[in-house]
């Protein structure tokens, strides 16, 4: 699978569509549609799927230098509100940020982030390493391991400062319950 492709398939599911319009009319900085809602809509078209079959959620990412929680919190009342209407959950975290909750939440610890693209680095899994922003009348896809694993429907650990085998273990299996055809390469 090449980029064009996976653009392709992963803005088949509207929701995907939509979200990558609001982050690009509200000007976020550094703002990227990630991870699972966009690896999950490919599942799904390859499988035959309806098109949000197993999306939990769909993730934002963006980088802002100020880190208040004030502000974050404001433009995640921005994006929910211009998207309440389509129904999905929208996750929006400012990755300037994360270091100051991950450690408290996770237990693990998390390294200072310079941009978007390394909160994409430290997934859990390679396949769901991938991120789209709006460019231009484009799009720019980040995926640092390339689209071979998402194409092949492969799990397989990203073992980043911050991995965890039981949360990825966790994450594999409820995969592995809605989309069957997925190989998942063990943690250990």
């Amino acid at each position: 699978m090449v980029r064009d492709e996976f653009l392709a398939l992963a803005l088949r599911n509207p929701l995907n569509a939509a979200i990558l319009d609001e982050i690009h009319r509200l000007a976020l900085p550094d703002a990227w549609l990630v991870a699972g809602c966009l690896v999950q809509t490919v599942w799904n078209v390859l499988t035959g799927r309806p098109i949000d079959h197993g999306i939990a959620d769909y993730d934002v990412f963006y980088f802002d230098s100020d880190t208040s929680w004030e502000a974050e919190d404001a433009v995640i009342r921005k994006l929910h509100a211009q998207l309440a209407h389509l129904g999905p959950k929208v996750e929006i975290r400012n990755q300037a940020r994360v270091h100051l909750w991950y450690p408290g939440k996770h237990g693990l610890p998390y390294q200072p982030l310079m941009r978007a693209t390394d909160g994409i680095d430290r997934f859990l899994t390679e396949n769901t390493q991938v991120g789209i922003r709006p460019a231009g009348g484009d799009f720019d896809v980040y995926a640092p391991h390339g689209f071979d694993d998402v194409a092949k429907l492969i799990v397989r650990p990203n073992r980043t400062p911050n991995f965890s085998a039981a949360n990825y273990a966790a994450k594999a299996a409820r995969w592995k319950t809605l989309w069957p055809e997925i190989t998942v390469i063990a943690a250990e």
